[in-house]
């Protein structure tokens, strides 16, 4: 039994160790084959040794004394409030001092917001004090078929649907063409 398992494994790794043979085709290419070309003379070549790495698992850290446990623990809980509040939480691509022409209603509206937006928080428009479609991770919004008119945006940071932080409204008014019908 054991001198066919053996023979069953010599067999596996029989492609393993197969030739690769080096020869030039008769347009004048260096061409590579696993089998050596008829009527051509062809030079074996040889392969080095494949690299390979040990994996070194890292050994643990020591535990820590109850009294350094309980300090990091509540580092890491003020590192996280820290964390939920953006020094900058903005509306961008909008223009200032003048109306939004946007014929259709539809235009988008860029999120500058620093540092960048956690996982687990989303962005969600708010259009005229009420949100506007879905919350979302990308900081370009999306606003399609807005009427006419002055409209008031801002954005909130959304952590579990609950706002937790509110940029400061921007102020708008959208111009569309109107076609009148005699």
């Amino acid at each position: 039994m054991r001198q066919c398992l053996a023979l069953l494994l010599l067999v596996f790794a029989l492609p393993a160790a197969a030739q690769i043979y080096k020869y030039t085709d008769a347009s004048g290419n260096t061409a590579y084959s696993n089998q050596p070309p008829n009527g051509t003379k062809a030079e074996t070549v040889e392969l080095p040794p494949l690299n390979s790495v040990e994996t070194v698992v890292p050994a643990a850290p020591p535990p820590l004394p109850a009294t350094q446990n309980q300090n990091q623990n509540q580092n890491q809980n003020q590192n996280q409030q820290t964390a939920a509040t953006y020094q900058v939480l903005a509306l961008k691509d909008l223009p200032q001092d003048e109306a939004l022409r946007a014929n259709n209603g539809s235009f988008t509206v860029g999120v500058a917001i620093e540092p960048r937006l956690q996982p687990g928080h989303l962005l969600q428009l708010i259009v005229d004090g009420t949100p506007y479609g879905q919350p979302t991770n990308i900081p370009r919004l999306q606003v399609m078929e807005l009427e006419r008119g002055e409209h008031s945006f801002s954005v909130q940071v959304l952590e579990n649907q609950r706002s937790i932080q509110q940029s400061e409204t921007v102020n708008l008014t959208v111009q569309r063409v109107h076609v009148g019908r005699p």
